[in-house]
């Protein structure tokens, strides 16, 4: 079938945002649109402590590892038949420019359609006439920032292109996408601010864009155009390392983003997604990073999916709290559920970290975790969503088992007692959780075979424990001496 080996499709890279017209030159005046762009530095932590670690890019990475290969030739774009294997760099801004276009700057609606005319052409560059391969053809659409919102448009707007086209695709990877728009100072980007086309982000027009309901006040949505299930959301949570207008962005985007967009304006509704420490663009940007192209090729090549959730059985107060609460006293509180996932021999990246200090941690209430009655229209308990990671066990070089490791720690907000703060009630940086959970999936002929040990109770290299199982399948334990306990719920997907 020319050469179409499942999962390596072509990928069709897609830029962002471009706002002046000569950042619009620059852009056109490139072959890869920053795709080719690599780094020498990563952050050890989130402190800020810099180690030297040379990332090649995306592209070059791709090259190296899966034998893909560009589509330039002799100074121009091949049009005779090409690999499956190929990265194509979709080059809507190219119009925008006068000298190599029209000098008009396309819109996301015509960036969208000029993206379904390219999936169509490379079709036929692959394919040909071969009948049984134009039936196997799909393709993988990666993207930066706005880019998400041009292969949304595609996919979700009724008016572009057609259904033929768009089943073509079979996953989506977005990095750093204001999937919901974007807000600077804590105020959306209004409808008239046309200049630059910077009312793309705004949601009202992104709802017409989008295919969505006009008065939608969230724009997050698919709207059962595309499996989330094949939609990845990478989302960045640096926003000191983003340098774009003197820095004037990140001080409006604010603490909550990547230094342009807001953590929770990131993500598509029930898509998988991930958290790394990155910022927007720049030396520390997510698609020059290490663990933006891990997470990239997890999630398309990938044949493992694990999701890990925290079913919380038990929050202990503080003593003084709990005798509060005895005596019938009115108790608030949230809690900070915190996760780092990192793959076996990892010690320069992780897959997702959400932290605190990043302010990506999951936020959940008492109630929403233990007493929900207490809230109108929720019937089960909001568990919090760790980690959602994409595996390839063809990778593994040693034997049959894939083993990452997830750092864990749950802690309080300050307690309120019957609507009175008491900040004496916990000592600062005090957990009510915190280990390593180290983690061995093995498959076998029933599915899976699962083996954990508390790295700060054992040595990590040991092989552990079984995870315990019930009718909802596989979870591990999780207590601690304060009185926490919680179920660590796994489960391990095979993926087509």
């Amino acid at each position: 079938m020319s050469g179409i080996t499942q999962p390596f499709y072509p990928i069709i890279y897609v830029r962002g945002y471009a706002m002046t017209e000569s950042e619009i030159e620059a852009t056109v005046s490139t072959p890869y649109m920053g795709f080719n762009l690599g780094a020498t530095k990563i952050r050890q932590d989130w402190r800020g402590n810099v180690i030297k670690h040379i990332f090649e890019s995306p592209l070059v990475r791709l090259m190296k590892d899966f034998g893909y290969r560009d589509i330039y030739l002799d100074g121009k774009e091949r049009t005779d038949k090409i690999s499956s294997r190929s990265v194509v760099i979709h080059r809507y801004y190219e119009q925008g420019d006068a000298d190599l276009g029209t000098g008009k700057t396309p819109s996301i609606p015509e960036a969208a359609e000029e993206l379904g005319e390219l999936i169509v052409k490379l079709r036929e560059q692959i394919c040909g006439d071969d009948e049984e391969a134009k039936k196997a053809f799909k393709v993988y659409l990666v993207a930066h920032s706005m880019g998400g919102l041009v292969c949304r448009s595609f996919l979700q707007n009724p008016d572009i292109s057609n259904q033929e086209v768009k089943n073509m695709v079979d996953k989506v990877f977005t990095y750093a996408t204001p999937h919901n728009g974007i807000e600077m100072g804590g105020i959306h980007v209004p409808k008239f601010l046309s200049i630059w086309d910077i009312n793309n982000f705004n949601r009202e027009n992104m709802a017409k864009y989008l295919g969505l309901p006009k008065n939608s006040k969230r724009v997050d949505d698919l709207n059962n155009t595309f499996d989330p299930k094949r939609f990845f959301c990478l989302v960045g949570t640096n926003h000191k390392d983003y340098d774009v207008a003197a820095g004037l962005s990140r001080t409006l985007a604010g603490e909550m983003s990547d230094g342009l967009v807001k953590i929770e304006n990131a993500t598509v509704r029930k898509a998988p997604r991930a958290f790394v420490y990155r910022s927007h663009s720049g030396p520390y940007g997510i698609v020059n990073s290490e663990e933006g192209y891990q997470n990239l090729i997890g999630f398309l090549f990938g044949n493992i999916q694990v999701n890990g959730i925290l079913e919380v059985e038990d929050l202990p107060l503080p003593p003084s709290v709990n005798k509060a609460y005895k005596k019938g006293k009115k108790i608030r509180a949230s809690y900070y559920f915190e996760s780092t996932v990192s793959p076996q021999g990892s010690m320069m990246y992780h897959l997702t970290e959400r932290r605190k200090e990043t302010y990506s941690a999951v936020l959940r209430k008492f109630d929403e975790l233990l007493n929900v009655d207490n809230i109108e229209g929720l019937t089960d308990p909001r568990s919090p969503v760790l980690f959602s990671v994409f595996l390839d066990t063809t990778r593994i070089t040693f034997g049959r088992t894939l083993v990452f490791s997830v750092d864990i720690s749950v802690s309080s907000t300050e307690y309120e007692i019957d609507e009175f703060l008491f900040f004496d009630r916990k000592i600062p940086g005090e957990y009510l959780f915190r280990n390593t959970v180290v983690i061995r999936a093995t498959p076998n002929a029933d599915g899976w075979k699962i083996r954990y040990n508390l790295a700060d109770d054992a040595w990590g290299e040991s092989r552990g424990r079984e995870a315990d199982y019930d009718d909802k399948g596989f979870f591990i334990p999780l207590k601690s001496a304060k009185g926490f306990s919680s179920r660590l719920r796994l489960s391990v997907d095979t993926l087509q």
